[in-house]
C-alpha cells in the first residue's frame, strides 16, 4: 500500500492529516485517489467506516482553483448529520490550501445561508431538499461545478431522493468529473451511474467484516414488553462510556429516551423531528463525553463518527444487514475495540437470519434477565420519587467530572484519557446533587 505523498497527495496535506493521526491510506483511498486525481469518473461501492469521505476530499481539494470566485465542487449527501460530518473533515484540511466550504442543509436560516452563498466558496456540501430550494430561488450558481460527489447513493434511493438527484444533476456543468460512492449497488443506481457518468472506473471494496472485525456482537432474546428491563440490564453491567441506542421510528426512540430519563439514565434523543439547533446541540454534547446514552434513529444517526462509542444497541432490530452495517459501524472506530448487542423478539428471527446471512457471521446469543420495572405509582406516566427527589433533565454543575474534565473547561482530553478518569460513572446514570 502507498502513502498519500505516493498517491499524489500534497506534503502540505499530508503533513496535516499527520496531526490528525492519519498516516496510511486505507484501501478505498488507495484505489481511489489517483484515479480522481487523473480525472476519471468513479463508481465506488464501499461500505461506511471504510475512509471513503477522505477518498474523494482529499483529491478535490488537491485540484481546486483557489483563484476561482466560483463553486468548483458540490458534494450531495443524504443527511444533514452527514452533511455537517463531511463539511467538519474538509474544514480540517481546506486551510491548507486557503479556500472554503460550505454546509447546506435544511433546518438553518435560509438568508444567512444566501449571504454565504454570496461570498467566494469552493466546496459546497448539502442535501437534496436544501439544495433544490437554493436551485429554485436562484441562490446558487452550479454551472461552474467541476466535480461533484453523490455519497451513500443507496441511501438516497432508500429515503426518496433519487428524483432531486437528477434534478440538481440537470443544473451542472456537463464536463464535470463524478464521483459516485454506495455501500450497495442495487439496480436504481446502477442505472443513475450509467445515465450520469463517463467511462467509470468501478471499485469494490470488499466489506470482509470491514466493520465488525473489533466488534463483539451479540444477540439476546426478548419481548416487546421485556426490552427496558433488558437494556437496563445491560447498561448496568457494561458501564458504557458511549452508547447509541437505535429504535425504528421517532416516536419509539422519543418515547424510550423518556424512560430512560425518568429511570435515572443520563441520555437523550435524536431523530427528524427535532430543530436543526437541537440535534446540532445533542450531537455536540455526545461527543463532548457529556452525554451517555444516544438514542436515535438508523437516518439521524447516519454520518456521526465519534470517538468513544463503545456500545451498540440494537433495541428495534433493524431489517436487512446494510442497516445492521450501518449502526454497528458507530463503534469500533480508530481501532478501538466495541460491543453491538442486538435485541430480538420470537417474531424477529427472520430478520436476524437475514442479518447472519448478509454478514457471514453467527452472531453469539445471549440469556439476559430482564431488570425489574419499578412499581405501577413509579412508572413514567406518572411522577415517580426519583423524579421527585432528582430531575433527570436539570443541568449538571460545571464542575461534575463525570466525563473525565469540568464541563465548563475548554480543552478535551482524548477518549483515552477521559474514559479513564470516569470509571464509576454508574453504568450511564445521572449523579444526584448532593
Amino acid at each position: 500500500m502507498n502513502d498519500f505523498l505516493q498517491l499524489g497527495i500534497s506534503t502540505k496535506i499530508t503533513a496535516k492529516l499527520k496531526t490528525y493521526g492519519i498516516t496510511s491510506p486505507t484501501p478505498v483511498q488507495d484505489e481511489a485517489i489517483p484515479k480522481i486525481l487523473a480525472g476519471h469518473d468513479i463508481v465506488a461501492k464501499a461500505q461506511t467506516g471504510t475512509g471513503k469521505t477522505l477518498a474523494f476530499v482529499l483529491p478535490i481539494l488537491e485540484k481546486i482553483n483557489t483563484e476561482s470566485p466560483y463553486i468548483q465542487a458540490l458534494i450531495v449527501t443524504p443527511t444533514r448529520e452527514l452533511a455537517i460530518q463531511i463539511t467538519a473533515e474538509i474544514k480540517k484540511l481546506i486551510s491548507t490550501i486557503n479556500s472554503n466550504v460550505l454546509a447546506v442543509y435544511g433546518g438553518q436560516d435560509v438568508e444567512r445561508q444566501i449571504k454565504k452563498l454570496k461570498g467566494q466558496t469552493s466546496v459546497v456540501v448539502a442535501t437534496p431538499g436544501r439544495m433544490l430550494d437554493h436551485l429554485r430561488r436562484g441562490t446558487i450558481d452550479l454551472s461552474k461545478v467541476k466535480y461533484f460527489v453523490l455519497d451513500e447513493a443507496d441511501e438516497m434511493l432508500r429515503m426518496g431522493f433519487l428524483p432531486d438527484v437528477e434534478e440538481i444533476i440537470n443544473h451542472l456543468n456537463i464536463k464535470r468529473q463524478t464521483m459516485l460512492f454506495s455501500a450497495t449497488m442495487p439496480k436504481e443506481i446502477l442505472s443513475l451511474s450509467k445515465r450520469y457518468t463517463v467511462n467509470p472506473i468501478n471499485i469494490i471494496i470488499k466489506s470482509n467484516n470491514i466493520t465488525l472485525d473489533n466488534v463483539v456482537q451479540l444477540a439476546a432474546e426478548t419481548s416487546d414488553r421485556g426490552k427496558f428491563g433488558v437494556l437496563c440490564t445491560m447498561l448496568d453491567k457494561y458501564s458504557p462510556y458511549l452508547t447509541i441506542v437505535f429504535c425504528r421510528t421517532k416516536r419509539r426512540t422519543s418515547a424510550l429516551n423518556e424512560k430512560l430519563l425518568a429511570h435515572g439514565y443520563d441520555s437523550d434523543e435524536l431523530h427528524g423531528d427535532l430543530s436543526q439547533a437541537k440535534r446540532e446541540r445533542v450531537v455536540k454534547n455526545f461527543k463532548d463525553a457529556k452525554l451517555v446514552i444516544l438514542v436515535a434513529t438508523d437516518v439521524a444517526a447516519r454520518g456521526l463518527d465519534i470517538e468513544g462509542v463503545t456500545h451498540i444497541f440494537n433495541y428495534d432490530i433493524p431489517a436487512d444487514a446494510e442497516s445492521y452495517i450501518h449502526r454497528i459501524g458507530r463503534t469500533a472506530r480508530a481501532g478501538n475495540d466495541g460491543h453491538a448487542i442486538t435485541f430480538y423478539t420470537p417474531k424477529d428471527r427472520s430478520y436476524l437470519d437475514t442479518i447472519e446471512r448478509g454478514i457471514k457471521t453467527q452472531i453469539k446469543r445471549i440469556n439476559v434477565t430482564p431488570k425489574e420495572e419499578q412499581t405501577s405509582e413509579q412508572n413514567i406516566s406518572s411522577p415517580s420519587p426519583r423524579k421527585e427527589k432528582y430531575s433527570p433533565h436539570k443541568k449538571r454543575d460545571n464542575n461534575t467530572k463525570e466525563s473525565g474534565r469540568k464541563f465548563g473547561s475548554k480543552s478535551k482530553p482524548s477518549f483515552k484519557e477521559q474514559k479513564g478518569k470516569r470509571s464509576n460513572n454508574n453504568s450511564g446514570r445521572r449523579t444526584r446533587d448532593k
